[in-house]
């Protein structure tokens, strides 16, 4: 089976090409530049190529069987009106190429769309446990969240059956929110942000790529799919595990009002929050590693 992947250079797109490799799938990543991939180059074809733009990539989508769209802008930055219109057209933008792209038939069986999304689909909810019937929020991430899912959906026209991967914050080694975590928890700086009792969705990049895997070999999946550890935490709950594992004192929150100072609306997600629950995954018989973020931590700071 070919598999074509945007955004598979990143921390995440190497994760589940490792694990599509070992799997036998062929793959093939689109990347805007080959320096420093070196290493994925002797296992993956590479071809460059702007996502955002139309372009002779588009012919090597409709070779392959099943595409999976990882490629967006990070939203880990200040949110001005320059990083908002970044974070939204360059997920719209990209969809709408790989969805042209698609038009082409397949020249045997159905084709299969993975695209990425988000648990800020579903807004701030508090408390409130989300699966995958709950209608969107409003806030910035909610409308990018619905904007992006609409235009994988339109692949569906060409008899492409579309999966809406809503990813939760992913846990892993060498890269992700982790990254940014571990330093200052290791100098005994970390610490709550606000009251500490936002739910905090996650996975770990493992059973990401497992999941994965699982949605191409089950064709009965289709529509959105909530990828989150089945027990999400709070916020607290997060620096406690992390300070334990680490074994390092998480005492000093940050005050709601300096988070929201220093990083603006940006700080909003970081202080509100999703519980998501992975109810399509579950009951389509898919079983985490992962499921605690204790199990998660031991394993990624092993």
């Amino acid at each position: 089976m070919r598999v074509f992947i945007t955004g598979g250079s990143g921390f995440v797109g190497r994760a589940l090409t490792k694990e599509l490799l070992a799997n036998g799938y062929e793959v093939t990543i689109l990347t805007r530049s080959r320096q420093g991939k070196e290493d994925l180059a002797e296992k993956v074809q590479l071809i460059s190529g702007d996502p955002t733009q139309p372009g002779s990539w588009q012919e090597e989508v409709s070779k392959a069987d099943t595409v999976i769209n990882l490629a967006g802008a990070s939203i880990f930055t200040r949110w001005n009106q320059a990083a908002k219109d970044r974070i939204l057209n360059s997920r719209v933008d990209t969809t709408r190429n790989l969805v042209d792209a698609l038009a082409t038939p397949l020249e045997s069986g159905q084709r299969l769309l993975i695209s990425t999304s988000a648990v800020g689909f579903y807004g701030f909810r508090g408390d409130k446990k989300l699966d995958e019937s709950m209608p969107p929020g409003d806030d910035f991430l909610a409308v990018v969240c619905r904007e992006w899912e609409s235009e994988a959906l339109k692949a569906e026209d060409y008899n492409v059956r579309v999966v809406i991967t809503r990813y939760g914050i992913v846990l892993g080694p060498g890269g992700g929110a982790l990254k940014r975590m571990l330093p200052i928890f290791r100098f005994g700086l970390g610490g709550r942000l606000g009251k500490g009792d936002q739910w905090f969705s996650w996975i770990h990049s493992t059973d990401l790529s497992r999941a994965a895997s699982f949605v191409i070999d089950h064709t009965d999946i289709s529509g959105p799919v909530n990828f989150t550890a089945p027990e999400p935490v709070t916020n607290k709950g997060l620096t406690e595990a992390l300070g334990k594992a680490l074994r390092r004192p998480a005492v000093l929150p940050a005050p709601a009002f300096l988070v929201k100072q220093v990083l603006g609306e940006f700080g909003t997600m970081l202080l509100d929050g999703q519980r998501v629950e992975p109810r399509k995954l579950q009951a389509s018989g898919f079983e985490f590693n992962f499921p605690t973020i204790e199990q998660a931590l031991s394993d990624i700071l092993a």
